[in-house]
């Protein structure tokens, strides 16, 4: 998929995957229409919700690495041009967007990933550097190894007395 055409939950799973100093884990809320995160962005825990397309309070996380952030004028009805530069290399981009956090987060993304990115995988994850693994959802039950036991007694951990 192409950067440019990002947008939506999207473009929030490929920004949250570009925060990998950050976003130690990425998992969806809301039965699967918003990206959430767990991670730690310089001493300010996250965990929950992260929309940064629409939200600047989560976009600010990604202004905070610009190193240069321009916005060219525009005509009405004009995309807005974003040409920015972050922590972590990647060089100059531009990216085109609706508004100026949407061509700010399509810019950061294409500076992490180029011009095109993979599918999103929809499901719990962790992210490793530039390297994710799934991982599994904890059951309702429990781990399969503690069967319930009905006849046990309460606080019965099965421990020698001392």
């Amino acid at each position: 998929m192409k950067v440019a055409d990002l947008t939506g939950i999207t473009l929030d799973y490929w920004v949250a995957r570009g925060l990998a100093d950050f976003v130690r884990e990425i998992y969806f809320t809301d039965s699967g229409a918003k990206v959430a995160v767990r991670g730690n962005d310089r001493g300010k825990p996250w965990d929950g919700r992260f929309t940064p397309s629409s939200s600047w309070e989560a976009a600010g996380v990604v202004l905070e690495r610009a190193t240069r952030f321009e916005v060219r004028e525009r005509n009405a009805g004009q995309p807005v041009r974003c040409i920015a530069e972050f922590e972590g290399g990647g060089g100059v981009v531009q990216a085109l967007g609706g508004c100026v956090r949407i061509a700010l987060l399509r810019a950061f993304v294409a500076s992490r990933f180029g011009d095109s990115v993979g599918e999103m995988m929809k499901h719990p994850q962790v992210l490793f550097g530039d390297r994710i693994e799934p991982v599994a959802e904890p059951s309702a039950i429990g781990d399969v190894a503690d069967v319930p036991t009905p006849d046990g007694r309460i606080g019965d951990i099965g421990s020698p007395p001392r």
